[in-house]
């Protein structure tokens, strides 16, 4: 068990986000997650069922009286992302997350903190068994495998869902509504390498970038932080663009969805150019730090002496210049909503395996032709470079619906409960909503959630008080579903 989250108020939402907490649930890797709630459906009498992809959907009756009362689904997903800083020890797929109450804040140690979906999950859950409760029938939707493609979503089976209203909390703003997603896709560079021997006259040093935030692809893509892959390339090619040194291996990032925070290679430089190479490294360090002073403080880039016994990559040069080539951040704004990234791309990860090389984006948008031509760019890039690509099956986006029934009830219960109007808008991320309301045509959908902050890193939070009201907010609205 954590510490301190259990004795938060309401137990009923913090002890059921501290089991989630404790249980091991990345990507693909739900079993637990999913025996955890299959247990928990028949502890408190409800009827559960699970489908092919591995969803789990709950059935809770609806408060006495209000039988009639149309159907709402209350949507999460089961899956987080494992994020850890490089000195952490954890095995994820058997340790519970290091989490602890700090102040007004929920917090963990090295590692994400699951908050992203886990707060969502818990409060679907909370509600269904809360006395104070007031609500028609209930279902709860509880996905897998989200972090990496919405697998789950895509595969929820045609008759696991009643009803036609659905709340999706997996949203870290408290005060907005979201009622649009962009959709997704990625698309991977692979290398075919061959190894040769090592050139003359050389030395082996590790190239290394580390200290940088990271963060959601989506939500903190705008925020000018660095890329360690992008910046790794910028080390390599501090001396020569034209030429840069051979390397053995290659490796930056960790997951699709999340800014790279770390990267390295094992690089061979010529004996005669170790000195300028240290010098001009000195010298692109302090401009990167003035470059991201405010977004990534903690920046470091280092040269380490390794001994290597490893052959050269041949086609090393053309990897260099593909990761400088490559397009990362936003690429458009929404001309729509101000302040929305519209369209972006991640350059995510690269892998160096016994033969291959691999480089993967990930890449975002709100329309998707603008997100095909994005893709277009990678593939491009990575054909002149020399590698093959490969795209992947993008998922839809959700495209706003301002005469949505659903968003007019929470638009009016926030002004009633705050005196202010809630911030409506779309979010530059993936949501489920988008997969969901494709397969369930007339899915009427509002996505929100309490505040939080730095989800996919180590950085990750979440704010008690904002989750407070997220669930009174959340409870409020499900009685005015039913009885308005």
């Amino acid at each position: 068990m954590s510490t301190g989250i259990r004795d938060l108020e309401p137990k009923g939402l913090f002890s059921i986000f501290d089991d989630l907490v404790a249980t091991p649930r990345g990507s693909k890797k739900e079993e637990l997650a999913r025996k955890y709630c299959l247990a928990w459906a028949k502890k408190n009498g409800f009827k559960a069922r699970q489908d092919d992809a591995g969803n789990v959907a709950i059935t809770v009756p609806a408060t006495k009286g209000l039988e009639k009362a149309p159907g709402v689904i209350i949507q999460g997903h089961l899956d987080i992302v494992w994020e850890k800083t490089p000195e952490t020890t954890i095995n994820f797929e058997t340790d519970p997350i290091p989490a602890w109450v700090d102040g007004d804040t929920i917090r963990t140690r090295g590692t994400t903190l699951g908050a992203d979906n886990g707060i969502g999950v818990a409060a679907g859950m909370a509600a269904a068994i809360d006395p104070d409760c007031v609500h028609g029938p209930l279902e709860l939707l509880l996905t897998v495998d989200e972090e990496t493609g919405m697998g789950g979503a895509f595969g929820i089976a045609p008759d696991l869902l009643k009803g036609r209203i659905m709340l999706n909390l997996d949203s870290e703003e408290e005060g907005t509504l979201f009622v649009g997603c962009c959709g997704g896709g990625d698309s991977t560079v692979v290398f075919n390498t061959t190894r040769v021997d090592r050139p003359a006259d050389t030395s082996a040093f590790k190239l290394a970038v580390s200290g940088l935030r990271g963060g959601h692809s989506g939500l903190e893509i705008h925020s000018g932080r660095g890329n360690s892959i992008r910046i790794l390339a910028r080390m390599a090619t501090v001396l020569d663009a034209s030429h840069p040194p051979m390397f053995c291996e290659i490796d930056g990032g960790t997951k699709r969805n999340a800014i790279p925070r770390d990267a390295h290679a094992c690089v061979f430089i010529k004996n005669s150019q170790v000195r300028k190479f240290k010098t001009a490294l000195k010298k692109l360090t302090a401009r990167i730090k003035v470059e991201l002073g405010q977004s990534d403080p903690g920046v470091c880039l280092s040269m380490t002496p390794v001994k290597c016994n490893c052959k050269a990559i041949a086609e090393s040069e053309q990897i260099w210049k593909l990761l400088l080539a490559l397009p990362h951040g936003p690429v458009v704004m929404s001309q729509a909503i101000p302040g929305l990234v519209e369209t972006s791309t991640n350059m995510a990860q690269v892998t160096t395996g016994r033969t291959q090389v691999k480089v993967l984006c990930n890449s975002r948008s709100m329309i998707g032709s603008a997100m095909d031509a994005v893709r277009l760019t990678i593939k491009a890039a990575g054909e002149l470079a020399g590698g093959q690509v490969k795209l992947t099956s993008a998922y839809p986006g959700w495209r706003p619906d301002m005469n949505s029934k659903v968003l007019k009830a929470a638009r009016a219960l926030w002004k009633e409960r705050t005196g202010r109007d809630p911030n409506v808008t779309a979010i530059h991320a993936g949501l489920e909503c988008g997969v969901i309301g494709e397969r369930f045509p007339g899915m009427d959908m509002v996505s929100f959630g309490p505040e939080m902050h730095g989800v996919h890193s180590p950085e990750e939070n979440l704010s008690i008080p904002s989750t407070r009201r997220f669930y009174d907010f959340l409870k409020a609205l499900l009685k005015k579903l039913a009885t308005d």
